[in-house]
Order: C-alpha cells, then sequence, then structure tokens
C-alpha cells in the first residue's frame, strides 16, 4: 500500500492542506479562545524576519517606533464617524475592571488613529514640528467571525505607522513613498511575491481615509489576499481632535495625515504564494535558516564534518543550523525541514565524508546532486539568490497564466471562480462592482493602464482588478 500523504494535496482541498501545512510545520495552532492563535517558534521565527526587514525599511523612510496603549477610550472612537462606522462591528470593549464596572468603557485597539491623534493634538505646535512620523509594532484585536491561522484572527501582530504633514501633497508623498519603498520592495524582492500594486477603490476604502493603496497578492488557489495597505487621511482625524499647527506665515491649520499597516496575515501569504504537496518553501532572503546541514549519522567523523560546514558557511554570510540529532530516524528529519522549507539541505554521511563531497537538496528548485565539500561556501550564495529568483518567477507566472481581460460583470464573475479579472472601470463602475460583491467578488484594486497606480479614482483608462479573496 502507498504511503499516505503527510499533507492533503491541494488540488484536492486547498483550505484543509494550508490548515495541515501550517500544523505540520509548526508555525502555529489555535488560542484557547475563539479566533486566537499561538505562534509556535518557526513560525514565530519568520514573523521576526519580517519585522527586522519592513522595520529596517520604514527607518529608512524617516519613522521612529513609538508604544500607544492597548485600551483606547471608546469615545475616542465616535469622534471620527466613518472611522467608527467601519470599525463598530468588530470592536472588543471593556466594561468592568478591579471588580468595578468602568466609568467609561474602553475599546481593546482595533487600531490606533484616534488614540494617536490624541496625542500628535499635544505634540504637534508649528510647523517646526512637521512632519511627524511615528510607528509602532502592537498586536490589535477585531473580532473575527471567520477565523483562519495567520489570515484572519481575532488578535494578530502588526506594525501600523502614522504621520502628521504640514500639506495634503506631503501627506500624499509619504503615504505613496510607504507603499512603494517599503511595502511593495519588501513583498516583491524579500517574499518574492509578484504583487499588483493599486489604488483601492470607494467601496473598499479604509474607514476614515480618503485614499488608500493596496497591495494584492494572487494565492496558490487563485484567490487574492491583500497583503499591506498605506492610507491618505486627509484632515478627517486632525479635525476631529483638533490636532493642528501655526504656519510660517503665522496661520493656525489642521494638519495632513497617514496611516499604514501589515500584519502576520504576511506568514499566511508566504504559505499560500509558495507552499507546495510537500510543505513550505521559504525564499532564501526571507529564511531565519538559509542552510541545513543535516548529519546522516553519528560517527565523530560526519558530525566532525558536519560543524566544519556550518563553521565555513557562517563566516560565508549564509544563516545555518546543524541537525546532528541522529537519535532521530534521517528520514522523518527530512520531511521536518521539507515541511518547514528551509531552502537549502546539505546532508552528509560516512560515505560522502570518505568522498568528500556532501548532498545539496534544494527545497525551491527541487534538485538532488552531490557537491565537493570544498566549493560549498563560493557556490550557495548564488544557489540561494538563483532559488529566491525563481520563486518571485513563479508567482508571477502563476498570476499571469490566471489573469483574463473581460469586458462585462458576468465575465469578471466567472473568470474569478479561478483566478482573476481585469476590466475597464469606466464599463463596471460602481453598480458593476455591487453586483460583483453579491456573488462575493471584489474590486481589490484599480490600477492604470500601464500598470502604475492611478492619481484618482476616475483617472482615464483605469482597470479594475477583480477577484474572490481571503
Amino acid at each position: 500500500m502507498a504511503k499516505a500523504p503527510v499533507l492533503t494535496p491541494r488540488a484536492d482541498d486547498f483550505p484543509r492542506w494550508y490548515q495541515d501545512l501550517v500544523s505540520k510545520a509548526e508555525l502555529a495552532d489555535n488560542g484557547p479562545v475563539r479566533g486566537t492563535m499561538v505562534v509556535r517558534p518557526y513560525g514565530y521565527g519568520l514573523w521576526e524576519r519580517m519585522q527586522q526587514e519592513v522595520d529596517a525599511r520604514i527607518k529608512a523612510a524617516g519613522a521612529q517606533n513609538a508604544y500607544f496603549p492597548l485600551f483606547i477610550p471608546q469615545s475616542y472612537l465616535t469622534k471620527e464617524a466613518e472611522h467608527v462606522e467601519g470599525f463598530a462591528p468588530e470592536l472588543a470593549v471593556v466594561t468592568h475592571g478591579g471588580g468595578k464596572e468602568l466609568e467609561e468603557p474602553v475599546v481593546v485597539r482595533p487600531t490606533s488613529e484616534t488614540i494617536v491623534n490624541d496625542y500628535f493634538s499635544k505634540w504637534v505646535q508649528s510647523y517646526r514640528d512637521l512632519p511627524l512620523l511615528i510607528n509602532q509594532w502592537a498586536n490589535v484585536v477585531r473580532w473575527e467571525l471567520r477565523p483562519r491561522v495567520f489570515l484572519r484572527t481575532t488578535e494578530f501582530l502588526w506594525q501600523e505607522g502614522h504621520t502628521a504633514h504640514a500639506t495634503y501633497e506631503d501627506a500624499r508623498d509619504y503615504a505613496a513613498r510607504i507603499h512603494q519603498e517599503v511595502y511593495a520592495d519588501f513583498l516583491v524582492n524579500v517574499l518574492a511575491m509578484d504583487v499588483v500594486p493599486g489604488r483601492k477603490t470607494v467601496r473598499e476604502r479604509f474607514a476614515g481615509a480618503i485614499n488608500t493603496l493596496t497591495l494584492e497578492g494572487m494565492m496558490g488557489d487563485g484567490k487574492a489576499l491583500q497583503l499591506a495597505t498605506s492610507h491618505e487621511l486627509g484632515q478627517n482625524f486632525a479635525k476631529a481632535f483638533g490636532t493642528r499647527y501655526l504656519s510660517k506665515d503665522g496661520r493656525e491649520e489642521h494638519v495632513w495625515q497617514t496611516s499604514w499597516g501589515s500584519t502576520t496575515r504576511m506568514v499566511g501569504a508566504l504559505v499560500m504564494t509558495h507552499g507546495d504537496d510537500d510543505g513550505l518553501r521559504v525564499p532564501p532572503r526571507l529564511a531565519p535558516v538559509q542552510v541545513v546541514v543535516v548529519a546522516v549519522k553519528g560517527d565523530d567523523a560526519v558530525l566532525d564534518t558536519v560543524r566544519g560546514i556550518a563553521d565555513r558557511l557562517r563566516t560565508a554570510g549564509v544563516r545555518v543550523q546543524v541537525d546532528d540529532r541522529t537519535d532521530t530516524p534521517f528520514g522523518r528529519r527530512a520531511v521536518d525541514w521539507e515541511l518547514k522549507g528551509v531552502p537549502v539541505r546539505v546532508e552528509v554521511g560516512p560515505r560522502d565524508v570518505e568522498n568528500g563531497t556532501a548532498v545539496l537538496v534544494r527545497r525551491v528548485a527541487g534538485s538532488k546532486e552531490p557537491t565537493p565539500i570544498g566549493a560549498l561556501p563560493e557556490i550557495l550564495p548564488t544557489v540561494l539568490e538563483d532559488d529566491q529568483a525563481l520563486l518571485l518567477a513563479q508567482s508571477r507566472r502563476r498570476r499571469d497564466d490566471r489573469t483574463v481581460e473581460v469586458t462585462t460583470v458576468e465575465e469578471a464573475a466567472e473568470a474569478a471562480s479561478t483566478g482573476w479579472a481585469r476590466i475597464a472601470w469606466d464599463t463596471l463602475g460602481v453598480e458593476g462592482e455591487a453586483k460583483l460583491s453579491e456573488q462575493g467578488v471584489t474590486v481589490r484594486c484599480l490600477v492604470a493602464a500601464d500598470g502604475s497606480v492611478p492619481v484618482s479614482d476616475d483617472q482615464p483608462g483605469n482597470i479594475a482588478v477583480v477577484a474572490r479573496a481571503y
């Protein structure tokens, strides 16, 4: 009898495959409260690498990290009507503390625009205080009715940026800079996802924003996932909270603002974009462990060779781990590393030591070949970059192959059953968007005819990218 597969095949049941992989690759478990999750060390290691890469880009854009409270007075959210309306169904509200009923209920942070503005209004006095560029790494709570680990959870981890500017143009340009230089650069060049940058429609815009920029990725089943967003808030929150500054010519003006964020949803996107029937495939630039050096058997010569290879790879700048758990069967360990998606395995047994070679197993390319041990520090950095490029190319090919051009609402809905559709926004319009929504299909974003991000919703030639989404 053939062995049962370790994971449910993607083609049989994609959601079950996803759940199997998250569990068996030891990324996360469901938490004790519905919709929460426990992120396990390997999954958190992926998130830490994402944090490091995104945080470096945020700081390069001039923002500084800070921290704001988890609890927000409920009255704060009522100050911006559209914002509170958008978040009301998802709020977790605390009414009792210390054994007593609170004088005013507090909301567990769903996002921080309101509390940030309360402090921005104190910190900003003059044009000399602007721009004020703040980011925080935190957790948030949004009561999720249909949870799925990493993709939609009641509590999740994220970063949220909040900025204040003297002019509309400065705020607009900064939101676009974050969209391109932080999020797009990270998603394409580190996560190897060929995302589509675009502009949200009014229907899909962040509650309280005047414009939302998004990055949309196609998952392995053809559905879309919103990966990061950057919002122009205009002066809506500034007027609600009295966030004003004295201009150079002595006039009191309201600031112009942005907010922007990315979340642990990116870990789920990593699984669904690059995973296959054998497990996860982690892009080498992201991988906490780029190469695992595996001792096939536990004799001294093998162990010495394995540790020596690891030392030389570290010197070459490779993130490496030694697997010398020879009391665990080699086959089981190999399957575990396949599941975790470590880009390269270097396997060393007694015969390899005698021959001066190791078996080089590439998770992304799927190849397996003997390689001289002395050559590993020289060739592995190139191998890792080649496999990084291969994952990006595969992501691009999937999206291109599963995106079709259509001319009617009916064709768009049909195409969304297997992938994405592109339709002229002039043809679809808000009425067509509403009809698609009734069928569970959304306009993921608007793109210009040349693929760039439109400067307005009604820019001539805008194309609507339409899909079912997570």
